[in-house]
């Protein structure tokens, strides 16, 4: 066979394959939850089974010196919920959907967030606020489930309170978004703050 012969035979293949693929029948949504549910549970599974996060000072001080590409990964201080889990990756791809929410900077998972991306909130973290935006992060504060970007003055403290600043300075946030936001992102591990 010479070179031109196969390279038609392989076009040919290509082309059949291409039919074949395209031909078929899309997955029926509840087809596609089924699998969106099954990889949501495993990535849970993986994350509190596996996770690197604690509530210490040395934890949050290590931060800076994790490569950028690490992960820190599972709960802070109560083993984690699926049902919460689920509830709270939903509620940011929902929170994520509407206009002007749709910020990088906000992670998809709060049990596991990129290291470069912590950094960057936890530099965020002594931004100033004017008294009106400072109205806003207090009004989170005193109105999201744990009374401040988290439970204690973790590593996630300084990250949501980085972000919530951020948020309000760069992005207007009011003080409702970010309670919102806060809420949805609660890392502490648990069930008791599920919505239904």
């Amino acid at each position: 066979m010479n070179k031109q012969t196969i390279f038609a035979i392989a076009i040919v293949a290509l082309l059949i394959g291409g039919v074949l693929f395209l031909g078929r029948s899309p997955v029926e949504p509840a087809e596609s939850d089924h699998l969106a549910n099954t990889a949501l549970a495993a990535k849970f599974e993986e994350l509190s089974q596996n996770g690197n996060s604690s509530c210490s000072a040395g934890f949050k001080d290590s931060i800076v010196a994790m490569s950028d590409d690490a992960r820190l990964k599972g709960s802070c201080c109560s083993p984690m919920s699926l049902h919460r889990y689920t509830e709270q990756v939903e509620g940011l791809q929902k929170f994520k959907s509407v206009p002007d929410q749709n910020i990088t900077e906000i992670p998809d998972d709060p049990y596991d967030i990129e290291a470069r991306l912590a950094k960057q909130l936890i530099s965020y973290y002594d931004i100033e606020l004017t008294p009106e935006e400072q109205a806003a992060y207090d009004y989170a504060m005193l109105n999201s489930n744990e009374k401040g970007p988290c439970c204690c003055k973790c590593w996630r403290w300084y990250v949501y309170g980085g972000l919530g600043k951020y948020l309000i300075k760069n992005h207007n946030f009011t003080g409702e978004q970010l309670t919102e936001l806060w809420n949805l992102s609660d890392g502490c591990g648990g069930d008791e703050d599920h919505s239904h």
